[in-house]
């Protein structure tokens, strides 16, 4: 049964004419946020009603910060009182109870979700306490066949089914992740049955909301990403990257050694614009793409180490920033890897920096390429992207690391000429933005000349980014 709730929030769809998000007017809308868990601290006082207030307390801090997002599962199955259904197809009333008020307060605060309907690490970790497995009734013997099992699949859609009717109403959704981390695994070892899998789920979902409400919110399946290095005899592309009926596509970027288990802040965010690159290489020029999970997944869970605060603060903005600026659409989606499960104060206040650069574009009508490779700056990583009119750089420093792995903030600032290809000829106004301080650093009018615009900044320090448009 659907909610009585009042829609307060405009529904997001895919920009027409850019690879970014748009809502119903038309208003760009980036997704600044990170993962969460019903179970973790932040929102534990949804359980039962235990402490609403506490948790509506946090998602508007969240949202002064600049946070739009927050990417959850409905049924987080780390701990066995957190199943959404017991026994299978039977939902289970203080688990409706804590979505239902989770959407009324995020409704009221301006906050969206992007949900995905289990979580399927701590499923299979724990399948055999599982409502769906056979031995409690449910319809699947072993999680290595769940796409593949007919009766699995009714599961699943009789669960986006109740998701949908509850919860698909409300723009406070801003899209469904089909599947959390699709696996080989999952499918006996195999990927054959993949696209037909996400058709129909998606068909499922989309064809019920537009039935309902007369419109569809975003879709997409993600992947954990060393899937795609690991298996290379896998073709991965024509599913996660191109499928016809996604909206948008992502994957979960924990690289090995750089990113999952990080020495330094630097070497993260160039696998971060590395990816990128390669994922958008993959993608239809329209689509957008999103790491929708990442962090020190490595060094948290199996070394059982959380990274010294100043350094991981560093590391989130870094990779953030590397995301943005090689072309993918916000600053990514921190799985938060520390002890407790909740990102820092530090971290909170770079995403309210990236908030305040995104005005400064035009992202309705950005379409974007990457410029990684492209754009040329001495003495720095590049991560950028842009189009004829417009242009998003940030500029790293390749040099200068202190003992700690960081880039200290008084390093001694270097001097540099930008060189940012692809421009049509005119005047383009360029605005140097200091990505810790969230505040714009200089305004320069440039000419761009043979479709090539060139300018020299005030000597940077650890890295700046620079926003890039014509002229009036």
């Amino acid at each position: 049964m659907a909610r009585a709730d009042p829609v307060t929030l405009s529904w997001i769809q895919v920009a027409a004419d850019a690879p970014y998000f748009v809502d119903e007017t038309g208003a760009p809308w980036t997704p600044i946020g990170h993962n969460d868990a019903i179970s973790w601290t932040n929102l534990e006082g949804l359980f039962r009603r235990r402490d609403l207030p506490a948790v509506e307390a946090h998602l508007r801090m969240l949202v002064e910060h600049g946070v739009t997002v927050l990417r959850l599962m409905v049924e987080y199955a780390q701990v066995r009182h957190r199943y959404l259904e017991r026994p299978a197809g039977v939902f289970v009333p203080a688990m409706v109870q804590l979505w239902d008020d989770l959407f009324a307060m995020c409704e009221r605060v301006g906050l969206r979700l992007l949900l995905t309907p289990v979580d399927t690490f701590w499923m299979w970790l724990h399948w055999r306490h599982h409502p769906w497995n056979v031995a409690h009734g449910g319809p699947l013997k072993r999680m290595h066949e769940v796409l593949l099992c007919g009766e699995a699949r009714q599961a699943i859609k009789r669960r986006l089914t109740f998701m949908v009717e509850r919860w698909g109403g409300s723009g406070a959704l801003f899209g469904w992740d089909l599947w959390n981390e699709i696996h080989p695994a999952q499918s006996e070892d195999s990927i054959d049955g993949w696209p037909e899998f996400i058709a129909d789920l998606s068909d499922h979902v989309r064809t019920l909301e537009r039935r309902l409400y007369g419109r569809a919110h975003p879709v997409t399946v993600s992947l954990f990403g060393p899937e795609i290095w690991w298996r290379p005899e896998l073709d991965f592309g024509p599913t996660i990257f191109r499928h016809p009926d996604l909206d948008f596509a992502t994957i979960h970027i924990y690289r090995e050694g750089s990113i999952d288990d990080p020495k330094s802040t630097v070497a993260p965010a160039v696998a971060m614009g590395k990816i990128v690159r390669d994922c958008i290489a993959e993608c239809p020029p329209g689509r957008p793409f999103l790491d929708t999970e990442h962090g020190p997944i490595h060094s948290f869970k199996d070394k059982k180490k959380t990274l010294p605060e100043a350094f991981d603060d560093e590391y989130f903005r870094h990779m953030a920033w590397a995301h943005l600026a090689s072309g993918a659409a916000g600053g990514g989606m921190r799985w938060p890897n520390r002890r407790p499960h909740v990102l820092t104060p530090g971290m909170h206040r770079a995403q309210a920096a990236m908030a305040a650069f995104l005005p400064l574009m035009d992202w309705a009508r950005f379409g974007r390429r990457n410029l990684n490779e492209e754009v040329e700056a001495k003495g720095f990583h590049v991560f950028a992207c842009g189009d004829s009119a417009q242009a998003v750089v940030w500029l790293l420093r390749r040099r200068g690391l202190a003992a700690d792995g960081r880039l200290p903030a008084d390093l001694a600032p270097a001097p540099v000429e930008v060189s940012v290809p692809g421009f049509h000829d005119g005047t383009y106004r360029i605005t140097g933005f200091d990505t810790a301080a969230g505040c714009t650093t200089e305004t320069l009018d440039v000419l761009a000349s043979g479709g090539v615009l060139r300018f020299r900044p005030a000597p940077i320090g650890p890295d700046r980014a620079f926003a890039i448009r014509r002229a009036g």
